[in-house]
């Protein structure tokens, strides 16, 4: 069994290294909520937040719902769901490779 993480599970990862991208997505988990909410439940920058979503929504974790003069952003589930697939098939690779070891030389 040979897992590979794929390039778009390495997306997911650099963007939710980011502490307060994690907490944007922390957040829409829970609700769909648009800029001025996240600004007020982390107390970061409206253009800090902006250019976050922006990123999470050009690496399609995103997506946005214009409501009035505001736009709603939800978190999309599958970017999530893939990437924890890959980890927890490596987990299982690294569980069966516990008695294997390749000889030297």
């Amino acid at each position: 069994m040979s897992t590979r993480v794929t390039s778009l599970d390495e997306e997911v990862l650099r963007l939710l290294a980011d502490p307060l991208r994690a907490q944007i997505v922390a957040l829409l988990s829970v609700e769909q909520l648009c800029t001025c909410h996240l600004v007020e439940a982390t107390g970061a920058r409206q253009t800090n937040i902006s250019n976050h979503l922006r990123a999470l929504r050009e690496a399609g974790m995103v997506e946005t719902e214009p409501c009035g003069r505001f736009t709603y952003y939800r978190l999309r589930p599958e970017p999530l769901a893939a990437l924890s697939a890959a980890l927890g098939e490596l987990a299982v690779q690294a569980r069966e490779a516990v008695s294997r070891k390749r000889p030297c030389g």
